[in-house]
């Protein structure tokens, strides 16, 4: 029975489909398949690159394109190839230099669409290879001659993204770009107008849905776009207080297989399209 057909479900990885300890669990795995074999579409909207998804592309096997790099991509893994990218301009980097001079010690890396290339190394950006794999590609900011498709600093000093994301913010060429604080650690600079928000609409128009049939999940700042542009913007139960305000859904925690909760609410008829 396609009692799911025609519903778009988008959700976070970190913190949302992910566990704490990085695993799904089967109880989400399960229901996704449920879900799929109902005529859902089912995919993930990510910070990260594609091929930075792929062990969650594995576990989950999406059935629809990713969105990718906080809605700067839509990343079709089937065809290999992006359906649409959004190029940072390379003004962008005289941001950079502002923020290298300005805020001692913070840590710089810079997404190309194949790869990452780290040019300002601290323990923030140490912890975030330790903990993603990413091999350590390092090259000065200005030598990167291939399209950009965001900047991330790092820092595990909380001062330090205050005082960068104020100096940013406050910069001349501010109003050329979108910024985002990803984690706790991170901050980034995306090209204008591009968000998790700005990508789920690319998504349903390239799947034929409408867009009052879409659920985005998410649990952090970079996750609130999304969760106002879709039908029903659903808030993990670990998610930070602006998400959960963001939402007009709250579910159980990302420790609580929260994916199988939105859809067993879906199948229960709670969240009405």
């Amino acid at each position: 029975m396609k009692n799911f057909e025609g519903i778009l479900i988008c959700t976070d990885l970190d913190g949302t489909l992910l566990a704490s300890d990085k695993s799904i669990s089967a109880e989400n795995t399960a229901a996704i398949e449920r879900f799929k074999a109902g005529g859902g579409k089912f995919t993930f909207v990510t910070g990260r690159m594609p091929y930075f998804a792929e062990d969650a592309r594995d576990k989950v096997c999406p059935n629809a394109p990713i969105g990718c790099i906080n809605g700067g991509g839509v990343y079709d893994f089937e065809a290999g190839e992006y359906v649409t990218a959004e190029v940072l301009p390379r003004e962008a980097l005289e941001l950079v230099e502002y923020a290298e001079k300005n805020v001692p010690g913070i840590g710089i890396s810079i997404y190309t669409f194949e790869r990452i290339y780290f040019s300002a190394e601290n323990e923030a950006m140490a912890e975030f290879r330790a903990v993603t794999g990413v091999a350590n590609a390092v090259k000065p900011y200005r030598e990167i001659d291939i399209p950009i498709a965001k900047i991330v600093f790092g820092d595990t000093r909380r001062e330090s993204l205050v005082k960068l994301a104020e100096l940013l913010l406050a910069h001349p060429l501010a109003e050329k770009f979108n910024f985002v604080s990803s984690e706790l650690t991170l901050f980034e600079i995306l090209p204008k107008g591009v968000n998790k928000g700005s990508v789920l609409p690319k998504l349903a128009a390239h799947l034929g849905i409408d867009m009052s049939k879409t659920v985005a999940i998410g649990d952090y700042n970079n996750d609130i776009p999304m969760l106002r542009a879709a039908r029903w913007g659903v808030a993990v139960a670990n998610a930070c207080e602006e998400a959960k305000a963001a939402a007009n859904y709250h579910t159980v925690s990302n420790n609580e297989s929260a994916i199988a909760k939105v859809i067993a609410d879906i199948e229960s008829g709670k969240m009405v399209f």
